[in-house]
Parts: C-alpha cells; sequence; structure tokens
C-alpha cells in the first residue's frame, strides 16, 4: 500500500534530494498578487519545507500543517517564524477567514477534499485564492534512454497501489474535483515544463522518497544512470491551479 507516512521517514533524504519547484511557478504567483508580504498563507502538507521556505522569503505570515512528526519537527528547526500545526489537514483546527492564500504542493493527493475544502471554505477570508501545483517526476512529451529505463522498471509492477485522485497531470480531473461542490472556483491553470541534470546518487536519493517506488527498483535506477555515463537529464513538469474562494449566501 502507498504510505503517506514514507516522507517521514525519509526527513534528510527528501530535504536533500527534492528537487526546487521551477522559478516560472515563483514568478507566476507573483504575476497573480498571490505572494504579496504580509499574506497570511496557510500551507497543508508542508514537509520539510520545500515551498514554505519560497512563501517566507516573500513576506508571507505562514501557517503550515504538516502530520508527519519528523517533518514538523524539522520545518520549525528550519524556519521558527512559522506556525506549525502538527497533524493532518482533516484534524486541523483553523480560524475562521484567517488566512488569504492556501497552498497545496504535492500534497493535494492525499488530502480527503470531502473534509478538507469546506474547512479551507470557512478558513480564507472573502475573495481568498488556493493555490494547489505538484511535480510530475518524468515529461511524457520528452523520452530519453533513462526514462525508457524507470518505465520498464514500473512496467514490471504487478496490482501496485495508484495514490489517490486523478493522474498528476490530468489538470483538467484535478480541476474538476476541485470545484465540484461548488466552494471554488477556478481561476487560472498552468502548466511549466524545465529539467535537470542528476547523478547517480542523486537520482538514488530522489526515488527513494517516492512512496511507490521499492528499494530495489530505486537501485535499479541509480544503476541505469551509471551505465549511461554517470548523469542524465531529466525534464519534468509542474502543473499549478489557483482557485477563488466563492461566496455563498
Amino acid at each position: 500500500m502507498v504510505d503517506p507516512m514514507h516522507f517521514d521517514r525519509r526527513v534528510e533524504v527528501y530535504e536533500k534530494y527534492r528537487p526546487p519547484y521551477p522559478d516560472a511557478l515563483w514568478n507566476r504567483l507573483r504575476d497573480l498578487d498571490l505572494l504579496l508580504p504580509g499574506t497570511r498563507a496557510l500551507e497543508l502538507g508542508a514537509g520539510s519545507g520545500q515551498a514554505t521556505v519560497a512563501l517566507v522569503d516573500a513576506g508571507l505570515s505562514v501557517t503550515a500543517v504538516e502530520p508527519g512528526p519528523n517533518l514538523a519537527g524539522r520545518l520549525l528547526e528550519r524556519l521558527p517564524q512559522v506556525t506549525v500545526l502538527a497533524g493532518t489537514a482533516e484534524e486541523a483546527e483553523l480560524p475562521e477567514a484567517g488566512f488569504d492564500l492556501a497552498v497545496a504542493a504535492t500534497s493535494v493527493h492525499w488530502l480527503n477534499l470531502e473534509i478538507v475544502l469546506p474547512k479551507l471554505h470557512r478558513a480564507l477570508a472573502p475573495g481568498g485564492s488556493f493555490a494547489v501545483w505538484r511535480t510530475a517526476f518524468g515529461n511524457p512529451a520528452v523520452r530519453t534512454p533513462f526514462r525508457e529505463r524507470t518505465g520498464q522498471i514500473v512496467g514490471r509492477r504487478r496490482g501496485a497501489p495508484a495514490r489517490p485522485g486523478p493522474d498528476e497531470l490530468d489538470t483538467a480531473g484535478w480541476v474538476k474535483e476541485l470545484t465540484a461542490d461548488g466552494l471554488f472556483a477556478e481561476a487560472s491553470t498552468d502548466t511549466f515544463a524545465w529539467s535537470i541534470e542528476l547523478g547517480a546518487d542523486q537520482i538514488h536519493g530522489l526515488f527513494s522518497t517516492f512512496s511507490n517506488w521499492s528499494a530495489g527498483e530505486v537501485e535499479e535506477a541509480a544503476q541505469a544512470v551509471r551505465t549511461l555515463g554517470g548523469y542524465v537529464t531529466e525534464h519534468y513538469v509542474t502543473p499549478l491551479i489557483v482557485l477563488k474562494r466563492v461566496s455563498t449566501p
């Protein structure tokens, strides 16, 4: 079974090997006036602070919800100015109209939206926004020898459980899920394609953070990099969905 607590057991590896989100994403959020200094932001599933650091650097006042106790502890250690709520988004006690922006960075697929969306609607002030994004580690539009190898690894799996929710690149599917109850409306969608060069050790570290990859599969992926010359260029995609809170009677 895919384990959402997989990450909490790999705090240092997760922090070291997960690549940052692309600059284009942060530039787009600035263009949408979502990163204005003083903005009250709520981040769901903050991990060790991969996105939180950028939010704080932009001058936002951040409250972060993180269910993993080790990750929550590391987040508070890195960013003591952040209010950290240890627990799930479903359990968190949130003030009514206490935030201007909510963020789910690579976490929306773990959320029970039937519970979380009404909570967010109450927690966001009128006119508030909900920004959802994640990185797909592998751009299906770009074929490389390394991606052919990883495709073979994944193809050998039998009955592997899928993550909850639509596919990571099914932006329309995610918009449908996030707006189905009428509490939020689509404001904008964007997709950012980018690339990064990674060595065998970096691939091993990164792939070990994926909750649906076994240790043997991770080592096989790293060995593929070694046979391909020691480094590979990875092509990734980061979709961004921005929703607006809908006023209700």
